[in-house]
């Protein structure tokens, strides 16, 4: 069981290269090649969701992705540590705002989901969590 972690700054600039370490990690995996263009979707579409999320929550901590090779299957953890309960505010606007960053969320969701079979979403006042995984294939010199 091998396991890459990668933190980095919550600023858009890095999730291309979190998306490309993803897919050079999937593919060494053994995850169908035919697949990689939706990993790296997916894990795009996670990384810039929790980019989001810590940018519009004023944190400075780092986003954590990790890519998990099992037995059998990849997963990828995309982490933030954004609070997700739902703000109430007094502050004129603030309910607009709050709806139009959930419709925002549940779009990139909807979006991970359709790319993405086995995906599961934990949130909580401590942050998110994203897990994706996908089916892999033994090397060929292994079948022999």
């Amino acid at each position: 069981m091998a396991t890459v972690e990668l933190r980095f700054s919550a600023l858009p600039e890095h999730v291309r290269t979190a998306r490309l370490v993803a897919a050079a990690v999937a593919r060494r995996a053994g995850v169908d090649e035919a697949v990689l263009d939706e990993v790296r979707l997916a894990v795009g579409e996670a990384c810039s969701r929790a980019v989001g999320l810590h940018q519009s929550s004023g944190i400075s901590a780092p986003v954590k992705v990790a890519l998990i090779e099992e037995e059998k299957q990849f997963s990828i953890e995309v982490g933030d540590e954004a609070p997700h309960a739902v703000p109430r505010g007094d502050t004129p606007g603030a309910a607009q705002d709050a709806e139009a960053d959930i419709e925002e969320d549940e779009m990139g969701l909807a979006v991970i989901s359709g790319l993405v079979d086995d995906v599961e979403v934990t949130t909580g006042q401590d942050g998110g969590l994203i897990r994706m995984t996908w089916p892999t294939t033994p090397p060929a010199a292994a079948l022999l």
